[in-house]
């Protein structure tokens, strides 16, 4: 959504460390087996349910329904819930921190099957985790209040630019946003407050996120987007139970192949 990119050397140790710690699973090289049921065995942590690690707010791919509820919406969840459908599971989407998420750690620990987190594909992120086929394009994009005067990104240098910390947003604003002062968050949830607060004057992110926070309150624009060529996948521990990433990918292109796909899509990016 892409959203994350960094890896860190001490996350990567530490996902090493939790590898240990976790125990064997399903291999990358295992062939399908049959369930006590008679279905098949996909090295689920819940038998019968796919449990999802998501760093959630992340609106419109995954956020909470109403404050407090704890029962979770987007795209992303909608998604994978309509593939776990095909696949006869119930999902359960558990909280997990970005960082932990792209860096495998929170993977190899066991504490998900997979990680659904609007995550960009990456060559660094493939080192730690294993992704499934893309599902979805996206740019990059700065968001600003409509009075601000910043009409693009050579308006930064001096403004304090929010960015969610270890993103390909984040990369891009080191990258681009000469003489700016890249202010990190940890996630959206406190990213935008941040812009709405003035704390800082403008967010590089993901575009259909900004363009999320444009719809909600039409003070704040997207007044520029930036092609990074980036796609998301579902992210599921390296060398880890290749049997449920597949079927992932079986199911996601049978939903892309008889419209479903489009149907979830339009749900939450068609413009009405």
């Amino acid at each position: 959504m892409q959203r994350r990119s960094k890896i860190a050397f001490g996350l990567a140790l530490a996902a090493t460390a939790a590898l240990a710690l976790a125990g064997c699973s399903t291999g990358a090289g295992s062939a399908p087996t049959e369930s006590a049921g008679g279905g098949t065995d996909y090295g689920l942590i819940t038998a019968g349910t796919l449990t999802v690690c998501s760093d959630i707010p992340y609106k419109p791919f995954e956020y909470e329904e109403s404050t407090g509820s704890g029962q979770y919406t987007g795209f992303d969840v909608d998604l994978l819930t309509a593939i776990a459908k095909k696949l006869d599971l119930k999902t359960q989407f558990q909280v997990t921190n970005f960082d932990t998420l792209q860096s495998g750690t929170a993977l190899l620990a066991g504490q998900c099957d997979m990680g659904a987190s609007a995550m960009t594909i990456t060559d660094d992120r493939k080192k730690n985790i294993d992704f499934s086929d893309g599902y979805y394009d996206s740019l990059q994009s700065l968001l600003v209040k409509t009075s601000s005067g910043i009409k693009d990104i050579n308006g930064l240098s001096g403004k304090n630019v929010g960015v969610q910390q270890g993103t390909t947003g984040e990369n891009y604003a080191k990258e681009h946003a000469k003489g700016a002062n890249l202010v990190q968050f940890s996630d959206d949830g406190v990213l935008w407050p941040a812009l709405q607060g003035g704390q800082i004057d403008a967010i590089l992110q993901d575009l259909p996120v900004n363009l999320q926070h444009e719809k909600d309150d039409p003070s704040y624009k997207v007044v520029e987007t930036y092609k990074t060529n980036e796609e998301y996948g579902f992210a599921f521990a390296k060398g880890k139970n290749a049997t449920l990433r597949e079927a992932i990918n079986a199911q996601l292109k049978a939903l892309k192949d008889n419209g479903e796909y489009k149907t979830i899509y339009d749900k939450y990016f068609t413009a009405k």
